[in-house]
């Protein structure tokens, strides 16, 4: 990286210059089609052996913002924001893998011969072993909330990733299956004055090992 990149390039300085939005324009909405694009675009991030196990739950409506807030400590951008995402983790499921891989077969990207390469180390991984099963379901959510939350920022639009909320609670009343796995709600909509800018972060030196 050369002096003043993070300066210069755009993508960077979107990261750079995010951080979580307090405030939203309630009068603001989101199409269903904007809001099927911030979507897209988290699915285009990671996931082990490509499994893609994730799910996103569009809270948009009045009545389902209303559903929603009381079992999330009724944080107003539940209510403000244009839509809250309930970002939806998946117990890794090594069976899905040659579904997941089969566009890539057909395609003519991956041979198909490759597939229980892929297959038979996930199931090793994965088959008994509850925890990392939710581990990965975690880390997929995860993946999937912070590519939409820096596409959020580049489209001009504030961002909440949020934690507080009665996980059984959002399961019961949003019919998640037995699965799945609540790893956040993620409020996106225009915001209005007020939000701070990004909060100044550790020192490399305190996070940074160079071995």
């Amino acid at each position: 990286m050369t002096k003043g990149t993070a300066k210069t390039n755009a993508v960077i300085e979107c990261i750079l210059s995010r951080s979580a939005a307090k405030y939203y324009d309630p009068a603001a909405t989101l199409s269903d089609d904007e809001i099927r694009a911030l979507v897209r675009i988290g699915t285009s991030a990671p996931t082990s052996f490509h499994m893609q196990n994730w799910r996103f739950i569009a809270v948009r409506t009045a009545e389902a913002k209303a559903r929603l807030s009381p079992i999330a400590w009724n944080q107003p951008p539940i209510t403000e924001a244009a839509v809250t995402f309930i970002v939806c983790g998946q117990l890794a499921d090594s069976s899905v893998i040659p579904d997941r891989l089969a566009p890539l077969v057909e395609a003519g990207v991956m041979p198909a011969e490759m597939v229980p390469e892929w297959e038979i180390p996930a199931r090793n991984l994965y088959m008994d072993y509850p925890q990392r099963q939710r581990d990965e379901a975690v880390r997929s959510g995860t993946f999937g909330a912070a590519a939409m939350i820096y596409a959020a920022r580049s489209l001009g639009l504030g961002s909440t990733p949020m934690i507080g909320f009665d996980a059984e609670a959002v399961h019961r009343e949003f019919g998640l299956a037995r699965d799945e796995v609540p790893v956040m709600l993620l409020s996106v909509g225009a915001e209005r004055p007020g939000n701070w800018p990004q909060k100044p972060r550790l020192p490399l030196a305190d996070v940074l090992d160079l071995v």
